[in-house]
């Protein structure tokens, strides 16, 4: 009823935004096998868990903040705490800003696909951008 179950949305922005995401590597079947050390570190289990908290805290956040709607800035301690979470990982290159950038972008895309209980959108990977779809 919160709408998580279409919580996948955020990994798709954090793929196009931060060009990070271990989950929707899974998902899709394209990690990284080629070499395993970036398989087993970059898109492997823990990664993935990883990713998956950070979208759950960020989704807590949001239900106590109308899910960023009409947000231009998210909160400086909570990119900070993003950020640090997963420091040892390839994400470690992006700054605070691309992590508010993939909040922001993915929430405008979440929030009408969570009210109709469904919906397209579109992922450019080359822009960094996520947007719903009519």
């Amino acid at each position: 009823p919160d709408g998580y179950a279409f919580h996948d949305v955020i990994h798709f922005a954090n793929a196009a935004i931060l060009g990070w995401s271990p989950v929707l590597r899974g998902l899709l079947k394209c990690k990284r096998k080629s070499n395993q050390k970036v398989d087993e570190v970059e898109d492997g289990g823990r990664a993935a868990a990883i990713e998956e908290g950070l979208a759950a805290i960020v989704f807590d956040y949001g239900r106590n903040h109308q899910f960023f709607e009409g947000v231009t800035y998210v909160d400086y301690e909570l990119l900070k705490t993003l950020k640090s979470a997963a420091r040892h990982l390839e994400v470690n290159r992006c700054a605070l800003l691309d992590w508010q950038s993939a909040i922001i972008q993915g929430y405008a895309v979440w929030r009408p696909i969570a009210a109709a209980q469904g919906g397209k959108f579109r992922v450019d990977l080359d822009a960094r951008t996520i947007r719903i779809l009519p």
